[in-house]
């Protein structure tokens, strides 16, 4: 039944992801200003907000860790599972973010990068996370998942500076386009084809975040049961 689930769930997805490019190539306008580059948009935005929300969940998972791996050692395994398949996923976002980025402002701005406060911040939780994930795949030894739940705390720290750079301090990166000043907002001709896409890819995230999670928690009962094994030949 889950097997069926996560299949409906894919196909779902599948289907999203190619109704959501064409709504960002064929039925979106082209932008008065920017021309066809603007259609960027439509994966920049979306993976920002879709890595923003999985550094989230490795945030609560770290918390949960913590907070669990003295009294109950299941659920500090499972909180820590979902922390690694949040980080993991949010650095695949936070990369295209990255990747994306340059190619929209080379064209905008006639520069591929510039070290204002949007763009560094950025770079650094992009960093940090990558620091997490080095940590959990090189180290060893048993304080590892303490170790990397105290880090995935400090680097969520950077997502709300990240969102709010832009807002607080002049930057090269343009204002935001929803909740800014007075006149922001986006055109009712893309704002379709830009939510279909914010869909899109939230679902893409999901789906990966769950197998990955997955994945996760059977190779933790397989690391306790050879450890189990182990203990048993020795005794």
């Amino acid at each position: 039944m889950k097997k069926l689930a996560i299949g409906l769930f894919a196909a779902l997805t599948v289907a999203l992801m190619f109704w959501g490019f064409y709504q960002a190539i064929y039925v979106a306008p082209i932008d008065a200003m920017q021309g066809e580059i603007f259609r960027i948009i439509f994966y920049h935005v979306p993976s920002a907000s879709v890595a923003f929300l999985f550094f989230a969940i490795s945030l609560l998972g770290s918390i949960g860790f913590l907070s669990w791996r003295r009294g109950k050692p299941d659920w500090a395994q499972a909180a820590d599972a979902w922390a690694l398949a949040g980080a993991e996923v949010g650095v695949v976002f936070c990369t295209v973010v990255l990747l994306t980025g340059p190619l929209w402002g080379r064209r905008a701005w006639g520069i591929w990068w510039t070290w204002d406060a949007r763009l560094t911040t950025t770079l650094v939780l992009w960093l940090i996370y990558v620091s997490y994930l080095l940590l959990r795949r090189f180290a060893a030894g048993p304080q590892v998942q303490t170790l990397a739940a105290v880090l995935g705390i400090f680097g969520a720290l950077d997502v709300p500076i990240v969102y709010m750079s832009n807002r607080w301090w002049r930057t090269q990166h343009p204002a935001p386009v929803f909740g800014g000043a007075q006149g922001s907002g986006m055109d009712k001709s893309m704002l379709g084809p830009f939510m279909w896409n914010m869909l899109a890819w939230f679902c893409w995230g999901v789906l990966v975040l769950i197998l990955r999670y997955a994945v996760e928690r059977q190779h933790q009962k397989n690391a306790a049961r050879e450890a189990q094994e182990a203990l048993e030949a020795n005794i």
